[in-house]
């Protein structure tokens, strides 16, 4: 029976008690997925994953409006996929959750892979 999982190249046991799921860890989860299966949201965590930026910054890389980034940003700050830190008036963020961001670029390695 397997009992563990790879995520960066490290084992992680998982005992039975783990794979129980009750309805918080569902619903984390499928928001986790759901974050993860948009493509603006998609783009903005690579970029983040490349540096911290600022909301106008993101706009100006991706080519979104500030207010589309700042919508998206709510949403994945909401499920504290990314954080914020305040530098005088300006306000940057980066990535909060690096098992999420490690699937994320497993997911994009696996897309690009032949």
């Amino acid at each position: 029976m397997w009992r563990g999982r790879i995520l960066d190249n490290e084992r992680h046991d998982i005992t039975k008690e783990d794979m129980d799921l009750d309805e918080e860890t569902l619903f984390i989860v499928s928001q986790t997925f759901k974050a993860l299966g948009d493509p603006t949201r998609i783009r903005i965590l690579n970029l983040l994953a490349e540096k911290e930026c600022a909301v106008s910054e993101i706009s100006d890389k991706l080519h979104l409006s500030q207010s589309t980034v700042s919508h998206q940003l709510r949403f994945l700050k909401n499920l504290r996929l990314v954080k914020f830190r305040r530098s005088g008036t300006s306000i940057f963020y980066s990535p909060d959750d690096q098992h999420v961001m490690a699937l994320l670029h497993q997911a994009i390695h696996h897309a690009c892979h032949d």
